[in-house]
């Protein structure tokens, strides 16, 4: 499993690339419009659930289904958004709340499963929680205003565009680490 992970680790700094451009665009822009917000989020979860599909397939459907499960929400999430692009904020509102709350339980699942095999993903796992935690906050607080919601994605996309970052090259160099000369690579 850890070993089909790390030959696809491009996809999760794919993930948090997509991830940061999200957040530092809604950032830039704080007066932005909910209906720009509707479409950057639509976008970005499209791209971050088109993106766990690749891995899923790649690494193998039956072992790697959380990737699955959270690659299909982040679509549903992403073609919802856009289809309906005159949503309200508070129904935006849940909808980023629900769609974070998703895909924190599914990290956090994969978190536990790779921590038996690698050891400390402690990376993974805190994206998880960092993903419910603010999940949580946006449900509990849709009311908030439009401004508020955008630098509340934006954050939590920054945060966690840079976990993904971190977690892809961390897997890349276990790759590279597992498969340099010398060293004989175990089966993972």
């Amino acid at each position: 499993m850890l070993h089909n992970l790390a030959h696809n680790w491009a996809t999760l700094v794919i993930r948090g690339i997509a991830a940061i451009i999200f957040g530092l665009l809604a950032l830039s822009m704080p007066g932005i419009t909910i209906l720009v917000l509707v479409v950057l989020f639509g976008v970005y979860a499209l791209i971050d659930g088109a993106a766990n599909l690749i891995a899923a397939f790649r690494t193998g459907i039956r072992s790697h289904w959380p990737l699955l499960l959270e690659g299909i929400v982040g679509i549903l999430a992403g073609l919802l958004t856009l289809v309906w692009p005159n949503i309200t904020a508070v129904v935006l509102s849940y909808l980023i709340g629900f769609w974070a709350i998703v895909t924190g339980i599914f990290e956090i699942v994969a978190a536990i499963r790779l921590w038996r095999v690698f050891g400390h993903e402690w990376i993974l796992l805190l994206s998880g929680v960092i993903s419910l935690i603010f999940g949580f906050f946006v449900l509990t607080v849709p009311l908030a205003g439009a401004l508020a919601i955008v630098i509340w994605v934006a954050v939590y996309a920054l945060v966690f565009g840079m976990l993904m970052i971190s977690f892809g090259l961390r897997l890349r160099h276990f790759k590279r680490r597992r498969l340099a000369p010398g060293t004989s690579p175990s089966p993972a």
